[in-house]
């Protein structure tokens, strides 16, 4: 679903900083090469992660959903000079594509991959986060979140992504659809939990900014 006719996502993108080469050259090998390409964060969205990442100036970061590695570094521009990039997927044959790409970027040495399911995989990181962003499969939101928030630290802010779902938050949901009953029950959850702050950003697909008080 579109929000804004494509005139205006133009001149949105012409008129937001422009992609660094290594994200331009990241998309244009993402297109080529990968299935499903329309998963990347892309230049718009990976500009707001860039600048909220620049704002909060985190140490340490935790990804859920790397794909092809795009957000992430796109998240890693703001990070201190001492922070770690932690970043979980299941696609063991894109390990080694976004390894490339965060070798030819100054933060290879501090982003760490991690193959395997985010909800085995996140108890076992030895770290609290500054900064979080939720990008994989949207049945598990609820359960990312309920497993991130003790790990956050005060101030913390929780990125969520795909929350509009093509706008299926808004119409009759199929009783087979489960991702839209998820993200229904997730996007009021962080609405309503005692625990944080939340504001939904009509940016792509639905982008959530969640602060930890």
């Amino acid at each position: 679903m579109h929000f804004l006719s494509d005139d205006l996502e133009h001149y949105i993108e012409q008129h937001s900083q422009k992609e660094p080469e290594l994200l331009a050259q990241l998309n244009k090998e993402t297109y080529q090469k990968i299935l499903l390409p329309r998963m990347l964060s892309g230049h718009f969205q990976g500009r707001v992660l860039s600048m909220l990442s620049k704002l909060i100036r985190p140490v340490t970061i935790l990804e859920i959903g790397t794909y092809t590695g795009y957000s992430a570094l796109c998240l890693c521009e703001g990070m201190q000079e001492n922070g770690i990039l932690h970043t979980i997927d299941i696609k063991e044959e894109l390990i080694d594509f976004q390894r490339k790409h965060f070798d030819k970027s100054p933060w290879g040495s501090r982003i760490v991959q991690h193959l395997g399911e985010a909800l085995d995989i996140i108890p076992t990181i030895d770290a609290t986060f500054d900064l979080v962003f939720i990008d994989a499969d949207k049945e598990n939101y609820i359960n990312y979140f309920n497993l991130i928030v003790p790990k956050m630290n005060k101030g913390g802010i929780i990125l969520s992504d795909n929350v509009l779902w093509s706008g299926k938050v808004v119409e009759d949901v199929n009783p087979n659809d489960i991702s839209t009953k998820i993200l229904l029950e997730y996007n009021t959850l962080l609405n309503e939990d005692a625990r944080v702050e939340t504001v939904l950003l009509p940016i792509r697909d639905g982008l959530t900014v969640t602060r930890i008080l």
